[in-house]
């Protein structure tokens, strides 16, 4: 049984200007082989101290016991907040525990089940679209980017991905979406905060026009709210929801924050997982023809289908450790610390590497390998609860990792129900990190009609 691809490490020491010349390049081939292994590592500059934490113990420190002592590094907004501005995946305190308060509500209780049907029809089209691919060999990715960008634009403004403007940010995203790294430079290297942060030329621009389309549609909604006429998608849920404290509603421009992580969070992320999922089966044909048995059970719009795709599911899971969406998240130490025995001051920045836990060779029985079977057993188990964060974990976990659960799962067996997929052995994907963990030049399969 094959191994699934990942970037080749880099030697343990190279040169600091190396290093940035790699980060650069791709931060995943960027990182030295030892990381694999170590529970923390320190890297050392000038200017700041960054440590690298694979310790479980360590990561439920920063992340559950005390995540308010752990703040999001400002290093990471300077990077994105051109396109998310405040939004809630870069504010900090007050301010994040606020906009929580009135996102949080839209993705509870039985809030999966209302925008069920949404992505039902967004996985119906999914598989119209690859209908007419069938006998080709495709590019994966840019078809599970459109398919999470419709799911996103029909559970949040109730429009399919073929409306004028849902369309246009579709787009204009895909120019966006591989000139921006998830972490800058800054976030390792020696680089003063007066510094320029190396964006591309077309990134600002690109995330301007993005941010005109969604204000846009807010203030489109706005106005169909005031005038009762608006629909109870999740786009109505969050703008009528008043903070239970405050009694603060969002005004356009902190919706529009917010609309920009929900599709960087909801579209962006799916859609890598989804063609990772779907590249694994395709290097694992027995697991392809068990979820094609499997999705026969995909056949009316009910929500408790879900219960039935078991095997679609542990394999999306699976997807998600070999490909965590976003590989690396940054916080900031703000007093005194001392982990490992070591003493951290004020102002360290602390790494906390999905990509790297996930693989780690003291923690996993075989980390490489691609077995979706691991997630019944006891290590599997004892992972999941400590060192499997796809979606973060403690209070800043993603508020849509359901969403996402059900998204990905029902989106794959949909597609595996009426369609075979095959590896090119030509053409082996590498992953490389942009907004995401996507594939260097495209993940490339041969569609069929079963």
């Amino acid at each position: 049984m094959s191994q699934p691809p990942k970037p080749p490490a880099r030697p343990d020491r190279v040169s600091l200007w190396r290093y940035a010349k790699l980060f650069r390049e791709d931060i995943l081939s960027a990182q030295p082989a030892r990381l694999y292994r170590a529970w923390m590592a320190e890297f050392k500059t000038p200017f700041f101290r960054s440590y690298l934490m694979n310790q479980p113990e360590l990561v439920k420190t920063v992340l559950k016991d005390r995540p308010d002592d752990f703040p999001k590094s400002d290093r990471i907004g300077e990077g994105l907040r051109p396109l998310l501005g405040n939004s809630v995946f870069l504010t900090n305190g007050e301010t994040w525990k606020r906009q929580r308060r009135i996102i949080d509500p839209a993705f509870e209780g039985g809030r999966l089940r209302e925008t069920f049907p949404a992505m039902w029809d967004a996985a119906e089209a999914t598989a119209a679209r690859l209908e007419g691919q069938a006998g080709q060999v495709i590019e994966i990715e840019a078809e599970t980017s459109h398919a999470a960008a419709d799911v996103i634009f029909r559970t949040l403004f109730s429009l399919p991905i073929e409306h004028e403007v849902a369309r246009a940010v579709f787009d204009e995203f895909r120019n966006y979406q591989r000139s921006q790294p998830i972490l800058n430079l800054g976030a390792f290297l020696p680089l003063p905060r007066w510094m320029p942060r190396l964006f591309r030329k077309d990134t600002r621009a690109s995330a301007a026009r993005i941010r005109a389309l969604i204000t846009e549609l807010t203030r489109d909604r706005m106005a169909q709210i005031e005038a009762g006429t608006a629909p109870d998608d999740l786009a109505t849920k969050i703008m009528t929801q008043a903070d239970p404290v405050t009694g603060e509603t969002f005004d356009t421009e902190e919706m529009v924050d917010q609309v920009a992580i929900f599709f960087l969070a909801g579209h962006e992320t799916s859609a890598s997982a989804l063609a990772w999922a779907l590249y694994l089966v395709a290097t694992h044909p027995e697991w392809q023809e068990r979820l094609a048995e499997e999705a026969q059970a995909l056949d009316d719009c009910d929500f408790a289908v879900m219960s039935k795709l078991k095997l679609s599911r542990d394999v999306f899971r699976e997807a998600l450790r070999l490909y965590p969406p976003v590989p690396m998240m940054v916080r900031e130490t703000t007093c005194p610390e001392q982990f490992r025995d070591r003493e951290v001051k004020p102002g360290a920045q602390l790494v906390l590497s999905p990509w790297h836990l996930h693989r780690h060779e003291r923690l996993w029985d075989n980390p490489d390998g691609f077995d979706p079977t691991r997630w019944q057993s006891e290590n599997g188990k004892k992972c999941q609860r400590e060192a499997y964060i796809p979606f973060s974990s403690g209070p800043r976990v993603c508020t849509g990792a359901g969403f996402a659960m059900v998204e990905g799962p029902l989106i794959l067996s949909r597609i595996l129900r009426d369609f075979q997929v095959t590896a090119q052995s030509d053409r082996v994907p590498v992953p490389v990190a942009h907004l995401t963990v996507r594939s260097d030049k495209g993940i490339w399969l041969a569609l069929s009609k079963r």
